[in-house]
Order: structure tokens, then C-alpha cells, then sequence
């Protein structure tokens, strides 16, 4: 959204002059309580679907003057760093249903002050949005919980409509591929082998219907979604494509191809313009198998597949898979994440309870297309960790639903740790996987990691810990355990004094020399600088060491 556009809005919502179920205004001139906002997030998501409107605003830098009945532009400090502000959607998603987030954060610059303006979406059909645990509305401009009423209409919705089951009223059996029937057939009866010894007396017409893809001999918007014929895609009334990618890892373009219906062939031209090469591990002992395919064909399949059933066709949108050059796959479809969360999924191993396509889901998994329990998801983990490669990573942000599968590694520390420690659970290894990447970690999960001795180091700069690393007996990442953990305060205290002892006088220039190359690897220059410069202080408190002229200190 450009600034023009960004700027018609924001008047757009102040013309109004007043707050509402779906705009919220709020001071925050320099900071603002993030638990209140997370709240706020959860109202608003909510009303916005309750009301069928499709985003919600909240808005800092603008106070609301009630007595006077107007709005005041008063800009706001709010984390005026933009990485900070970025950083809020990933906070807001850690605590919300289905990790939800911030559709965008834009930063507007209007009557010459700085206002934010935080792009909220409507809660997906079927699933009201928690924050914390906690359900909220609007009654009104004020936030109160959400009643059971609504709560209960919101989740309701997961029943009430279904595009994909929708008859194409003027679609006939002559509007499908007979190639893709034929396929559609032979998959059938993999899932289903129990009908082998009938199928071939079955015409077309009595298929569709044992296949779940037609009501009653009439085609729904399922059935030719998976075997329409490409000509005919006009009859969908939606933009069913899916475009497939090449990109450098710079990302730069270098091909691209567009597949139409039907989408049970196309799912195989897609994987076939995938460069599924091979990769070479480093040769580390007999740990690491001389190679492998980068993607598990499953993984490419069923992350191409769920796209297609979780897609939000109502939006008119592409599914996109980008393929980044002997790198990493990333999966995109329009619309939001239904489960509570992936980790969820991962980790209890339980099927999705909610679906935003169950019509045309229930025929996928008839024609073998996706997993039938909804342990597809914790298959594409699995495979993942048989190769010693980094986790999926999934981006719910901007109302799209984009996995990215890694085809390499990016941590051989990580590998072997795998590798050494096969009985480790997934809790462990998705929150071991997060630290690889370097990602934050909530203040729960540090706790966590630390009491069961798998992390150490200052938080923000979190490095894996011995007790991991040692079933490895390797002495490079031992090397660089060592070098992260350094030593405890009370040997460089000692090293201080006994420096000072010797030199009778010594400056802080030596002392720097002395102690800073021997601090932890994860601190960085001024981290370092700023360790010392608290031992001199406790030193001298403690009445051990003194300041007798500028940076120069002598024993007490």
C-alpha cells in the first residue's frame, strides 16, 4: 500500500470522528502496554468478522477527545526503530489462536506527524481469535469480552458455507478431463481397495458420486477444481491457477510457468519443473550418507496439496510455489492458517478439527491427494529431521499461508546433534530449531531450555549447550562451546586483581587487554567493554581495588 493510499485511509477513518466496533484510536505517545494491545488485536479481528468487513485499524499517535468530540493528531514514539516495530507481528502471533497477526504496520508520516496504523484481519470462518488464551469484543468503543453469542455465531460459520461444494450450474460431465477421471480412478482405488473389483462397472457419473466429488450427479466447484477441463476454468468464476517459480537466491526471476485445472494432473507438472537435485553432505566420519534428494517427493507433493485445499478461493488469488535455486521451496495460498498452530499439529499429532474447504478436502484425501487423519503436516517434520535439515518454517502474515521447506543445511551443529541424540522429542527439536535459526524465544521457552541445560548465553544471544553438544565428542563445536561460555565472574574478578597486584598500578587500557579477549565469543565489542567496567565497579565496591587517577587502579 502506498503512502497516497495509506494517507486516504487514515482520513477516511477520521472523517468518522468517532471510534467503533472495528477502529480503535489510541494515544500512545511513547509506549503502549502490550498485553492491552494484544487484546485489542483479538477484538478487533473478531468484530471485523462478525461484521463481515474485511480488515479492522488500530491507530496510534491520535487521541480522542470526548469532551470536545474530536480526534487530535498528536503523533507517537511508539518503538520508533523499524525492526522493533516489524518484531510485533511475530510477538502478537506467539500469543494468539492460530498464530494471527498484523496484516502490515505502517508508519505515516501525516500534518508532520509520525502516526502508525496497524492493518488488522477478520477472524477466519469458524474461528474466533484468543489472545493470551482469552476471547475479546467490542461493545461499542469498549473492549469487553467476547459474549458467548458471538463466540459461538463465529465458530458456527465453519458449517454454514463451503465455496468448494457450491453446483456449477451449468457444468455437465462433458466439462471434465477424461485423462484427469482416469487418473482420479486409479488413485481411488489406492485409498480405497475394497471397491477394486466394482470400479470397472462404474460410468463416469456413479464414480464422481462414490468419490465425493459430485452431489447427486451435479458437478460442484471441487470436482472441477481437481478434474475440470482447462478450457471450461471460466465456469469456476475464480482465478484457479497455480504458478510455479524459479528464482536465484538473490531473488531474481529466471522462469516461471502458469498450471490451470485440473488441478489432479497439475499437482505432477508442478513437481515435475521442481530441480529436486541431489545433495552431497561433508563427509564427517560415517555420520552423514554420501546424499540425498534435497525434498522428500512426499514434502513437495503434500505441501503443493494442502495449498490447494486450504486455499481461499473466494480471493480470486494464485497459489504460488517458488522454487530458490538449490536453496529452499516456499508454498503460498490466499487465506489464513485454520488449526491453532502448526507446533500443535506437530506436536499432538491430531487432525485439523477445522477446515475451510471440507468438501473439496474430503474428496482430496478420496482420490489419496492428502493424508486422511491430517498427519500430512507431521510427516513433512519427519522427513525433514530424517535429513538433518532445518524444520518448516511457516509466515501467516498478509492473509496468506506460506511454507518454506529448506533443502539443505544450514547448521551442521544442529545435524549432529540430530544425529546423536535420536530420541530427542519434537518440543525440544522445534524450540532447538528456532535457536539455529536464530529466532526469538520467548522468556518461557528460555526458561525452559536453560533448566533442562540445552541453552546458555545472554538472552538474545542464545548458543547450544553442553549437554547437547557433548554426545557429539566433537571437538570443533566443543572448541566453540568454550569459546561462547567463557568464564564465571569470580575468575575474571581474580585475574583483575592479581594483574593489579604484579603491575602495583595498572591502566584500564590493560586491563581491557588483558581481560576482553578472553569474555564469551557471543558478546560483542561494547558488551565486552561494559563487562569490565562492571568488575572494576564491584571490585571497588568491594573496597578490593581503587581509582586513584583517571582510569588508573591500584589494590585497596
Amino acid at each position: 500500500m502506498d503512502s497516497k493510499e495509506l494517507q486516504n485511509i487514515l482520513e477516511h477513518l477520521l472523517n468518522n470522528k468517532v471510534e467503533n466496533e472495528v477502529v480503535e484510536f489510541k494515544k500512545a505517545e511513547n509506549n503502549y502496554d502490550f498485553d492491552k494491545l494484544g487484546n485489542y488485536f483479538s477484538a478487533l479481528c473478531n468484530e471485523a468478522n462478525l461484521l463481515k468487513q474485511k480488515e479492522a485499524w488500530l491507530v496510534f499517535g491520535v487521541f480522542e477527545n470526548k469532551k470536545a468530540k474530536q480526534l487530535e493528531i498528536i503523533g507517537t514514539n511508539f518503538r520508533k526503530h523499524k525492526a522493533d516495530l516489524d518484531r510485533l507481528k511475530k510477538e502478537i502471533a506467539d500469543k494468539t489462536t492460530g498464530r494471527i497477526t498484523f496484516v502490515e504496520i505502517y508508519e505515516v508520516d501525516y500534518q508532520g506527524k509520525r502516526i502508525i496504523m496497524f492493518q488488522i484481519p477478520p477472524a477466519p470462518q469458524g474461528m474466533p481469535i484468543a489472545f493470551d488464551g482469552h476471547y475479546y469484543g467490542r461493545d461499542g468503543e469498549s473492549l469487553v469480552p467476547l459474549n458467548i453469542e458471538e463466540l459461538e455465531r463465529i465458530r458456527n460459520q465453519a458449517n454454514s458455507y463451503d465455496w468448494t461444494k457450491e453446483i456449477i450450474p451449468d457444468a455437465t460431465l462433458n466439462d471434465l478431463d477424461e485423462q484427469a477421471i482416469q487418473k482420479a480412478r486409479i488413485e481411488f482405488i489406492k485409498r480405497n481397495p475394497k471397491y477394486e473389483d466394482e470400479i470397472d462397472g462404474w460410468d463416469n457419473a456413479k464414480f464422481l458420486n462414490k468419490a465425493k466429488l459430485t452431489v447427486r450427479g451435479k458437478i460442484t466447484r471441487a470436482a472441477f477444481i481437481l478434474l475440470g477441463k482447462e478450457e471450461e476454468e471460466h465456469l469456476l468464476d475464480s482465478a484457479v491457477k497455480i504458478r510455479w517459480l524459479l528464482r536465484t537466491v538473490t531473488n531474481e526471476d529466471k522462469d516461471f510457468e502458469i498450471f490451470s485445472v485440473p488441478f489432479i494432473l497439475a499437482v505432477d507438472e508442478v513437481f515435475a519443473k521442481i530441480r529436486n537435485l541431489k545433495y552431497r553432505y561433508l563427509r564427517d566420519g560415517t555420520l552423514f550418507p554420501d546424499e540425498a534428494l534435497r525434498y522428500e517427493p512426499f514434502v513437495i507433493r503434500e505441501s503443493l496439496n494442502n495449498a490447494i485445499a486450504h486455499q481461499d478461493y473466494t480471493k480470486k488469488a494464485r497459489i504460488n510455489v517458488v522454487e530458490f535455486e538449490d536453496d529452499h521451496l516456499v508454498f503460498s495460498n490466499a487465506g489464513t492458517f485454520l488449526p491453532e498452530s502448526v507446533e500443535k499439529v506437530v506436536l499432538t499429532d491430531s487432525p485439523e478439527e477445522l477446515s475451510r474447504n471440507p468438501f473439496l478436502m474430503d474428496a482430496m484425501k478420496t482420490l489419496n491427494m492428502i493424508e486422511t487423519q491430517g498427519g500430512g503436516i507431521r510427516k513433512i517434520f519427519g522427513f525433514q529431521r530424517k535429513r538433518f535439515f532445518p524444520m518448516p518454517d511457516y509466515d501467516f502474515s498478509a492473509g496468506k499461508v506460506k511454507t518454506i521447506i529448506t533443502g539443505k543445511i544450514i547448521n551442521e551443529d544442529f545435524a549432529r546433534i540430530l544425529i546423536k541424540n535420536p530420541d530427542l522429542g519434537w518440543e525440544d527439536i522445534l524450540l532447538l530449531d528456532r535457536v539455529q535459526k536464530q529466532k526469538a524465544i520467548n522468556d518461557e521457552e528460555r526458561n525452559y531450555l536453560r533448566k533442562n541445560r540445552f541453552i546458555e548465553g545472554r538472552k538474545g544471544s542464545d548458543y547450544l549447550s553442553y549437554k547437547v553438544i557433548e554426545p557429539t565428542k566433537d571437538e570443533n563445536l566443543m572448541a566453540e562451546y568454550v569459546a561462547n561460555k567463557s568464564f564465571d565472574d569470580e575468575y575474571f574478578k581474580d585475574l583483575i586483581i592479581e594483574y593489579i597486584k604484579k603491575q602495583k598500578k595498572a591502566s584500564r587500557k590493560g586491563i581491557d587487554n588483558l581481560i576482553i579477549p578472553k569474555l564469551s565469543a557471543v558478546l560483542n565489542m561494547e558488551q565486552r567493554k561494559t563487562k569490565v567496567k562492571n568488575y572494576l565497579y564491584i571490585l571497588s565496591k568491594e573496597r578490593k581495588i581503587k581509582n586513584v587517577t583517571y582510569g588508573i587502579w591500584e589494590l585497596f
